[in-house]
């Protein structure tokens, strides 16, 4: 009985770790799509900008091409989109082992509220 519940607890504890991986990783998602936003955003007013391109680089701004500044912020876009590929690919891994997980731990919880070990 005593091994039941150190497995039980420790099946607990990873599914803890599984939620908190996929909550890191929903994080990191959110982040991305806010960045990709930006650079979207940064690309439509480069579209519509009259004259002198300046970047940012750390707290300066630095004149730059109108082609540059299309170029590396295409550049940052795509590299984004395959972060968000990978991470989008990893949450649903995870997602699928949490939920597997959660029904087991429900299964194994039930044949405790019964008074005896699964």
């Amino acid at each position: 009985m005593k091994k039941e519940q150190e497995d039980l607890n420790r099946e607990l504890i990873e599914y803890e770790n599984m939620e908190k991986q996929l909550e890191v990783l929903l994080i990191q998602k959110h982040q991305l799509q806010i960045q990709l936003n930006e650079i979207k955003h940064a690309l439509d007013e480069l579209k519509k900008a009259k004259g002198e391109v300046y970047r940012s680089v750390g707290s300066i701004l630095l004149h730059t091409t109108r082609e540059t500044a299309e170029s590396d912020l295409k550049e940052r876009n795509e590299l984004i989109d395959v972060k968000l590929n990978a991470i989008s690919k990893q949450e649903e891994k995870l997602r699928t082992m949490v939920v597997d997980t959660q029904k087991k731990l429900q299964e194994r919880m039930k044949g405790y509220a019964k008074g005896g070990a699964p």
